[in-house]
């Protein structure tokens, strides 16, 4: 048996996935939701919550790259000459339902859903693994899969950060003042959020670096090949190659993007050229820039927020946040801009955390990966970015070595492969994992 931990996108497509691998293997998934395949990203139903990635590139299977389209076609949903498509993420949500539903039926007998949540796994001594489940039951398993996705900071106890929709985000004047920590995706995300309600009020989204995510546009990837790529060179070296690359195609007539997307094949395997060592200052000083370029806005979406800007009704800062209080019914928060040594003051009505997804896995809200960690069955990586696992996905423990048993798939492995936050490099990877599995 296969038990697979979390029924989110990660864990469905791997269950799917497995479930198209001929053999009798049972396959039992975990959650302890009350829907599969939401997760963070899928769980919204405001439709204005896009996909990040045109429709084009989003099948869950990578040897099919068009069966998301035609899913959307046979829908309804869009037409089959749509070259450029940004669909709800809602419609994503369904559409990974379908995709398991679908696997289910040509396997019968093999998926099993559970509805309930891991809180401990105990390797045995056969090599088998006991998963104990909140409910007080538990099962033994050949192989457990970690498909947990991204472990958010919890809401603030103090009533000063709240994060949207959750359980202090109580309703807001509609002219208040609002202030945003982040000015990434996720504030995207709040900001809209905000319209749907009728909020009308000053929004101010400050970040360290004040930086927004670039606007899509139809690609034209250039068809870099391997022996095209700096492999091996430090990050400095890297991005000098890759301005040289873009100022060449924007000279050319060309776009910044075609360069930014033609080596999305091979982002993996340039992170992992590099040491530790020289993957921190990357981190440090270029990860911001690199993250706005590579992960974009729809185009609607950009021009919206484009406008909330002009409007005056979005202001986006570069600025430190240095200490905030309640004054009564508002929230003082000081900041200090970018590249100054003066303090400003901000009184708002309401603070959203868009920052807060914990990637040291040392300080995890989660009780099975807290539990995990604290028995040395696992660990974070030297950079504290996910957990330590191999190239195969296997569990690296407090001892150095790899699991048999025990596999890690999505944001838990991003210190191995970087850029595996999105359905493309995920669907790649739980490709090759089942196949592992199902030897």
């Amino acid at each position: 048996m296969i038990a697979i931990i979390g029924g989110g996108a990660s864990g469905v497509i791997l269950a799917a996935h497995l479930l198209k691998v001929p053999g009798d293997r049972r396959i039992v998934l975990i959650e302890k939701g009350e829907r599969i395949a939401r997760g963070l990203a899928y769980s919204t139903t405001l439709l204005d919550h896009v996909l990040n990635v045109r429709a084009q590139n989003m099948s869950a299977l990578p040897d099919d790259p068009d069966h998301f389209l035609r899913w959307l076609v046979a829908k309804g949903l869009a037409a089959p000459d749509t070259p450029f498509y940004f669909a709800p993420r809602a419609t994503y949500g369904d559409y990974l339902n379908d995709l398991l539903d679908e696997a289910a039926a040509q396997s019968p007998g093999r998926l099993d859903i559970l509805r309930d949540e891991a809180v401990a796994i105990e390797p045995l001594p056969s090599g088998d693994a006991r998963i104990e489940l909140a409910s007080g039951g538990s099962i033994e398993t050949g192989t457990a899969v970690l498909a947990i996705g991204h472990d958010l900071e919890p809401e603030r106890s103090d009533r000063i950060t709240f994060r949207l929709n959750g359980a202090g985000d109580t309703p807001l004047d509609p002219d208040a003042p609002v202030l945003i920590l982040g000015t990434g995706l996720s504030m995207v995300d709040a900001l809209l959020m905000l319209e749907a309600r009728g909020h009308r009020g000053h929004v101010t989204a400050v970040s360290r670096r004040g930086l927004l995510p670039q606007r899509h546009e139809l690609p034209s990837p250039i068809p870099f090949a391997e022996n095209d790529l700096p492999f091996g060179q430090p990050p400095s070296r890297f991005l000098s190659w890759l301005r040289s690359q873009v100022r060449k195609r924007v000279e050319a007539g060309g776009n910044w993007r075609d360069v930014v997307d033609g080596l999305r094949p091979f982002n993996q395997r340039i992170w992992q050229s590099w040491t530790d060592e020289q993957r921190r200052p990357f981190l440090r000083h270029g990860k911001a820039w690199w993250d706005t370029h590579r992960h974009r806005m729809a185009p609607e979406i950009y021009d919206r927020v484009c406008h909330a800007i002009e409007a005056g009704r979005l202001t986006v800062r570069a600025a430190k946040v240095q200490d905030m209080a309640r004054e009564g019914d508002a929230t003082r928060v000081r900041i200090r801009p970018r590249g100054s040594d003066m303090v400003e003051t901000l009184r708002v009505a309401r603070v959203y955390d868009c920052t807060g997804i914990i990637r040291n896995v040392e300080k995890t809200t989660n009780p099975l990966l807290r539990q995990l960690v604290d028995a040395g069955i696992a660990r974070a990586d030297p950079l504290n970015l996910s957990l330590h696992v191999t190239q195969d996905c296997r569990l690296i423990g407090r001892d150095g070595q790899p699991s048999d048993s025990l596999f890690a798939l999505g944001p838990l492995t991003r210190s191995r492969f970087f850029e595996i936050d999105a359905i493309p490099e995920i669907r790649v990877q739980c490709a090759a994992l089942a196949a592992r599995l199902m030897q």
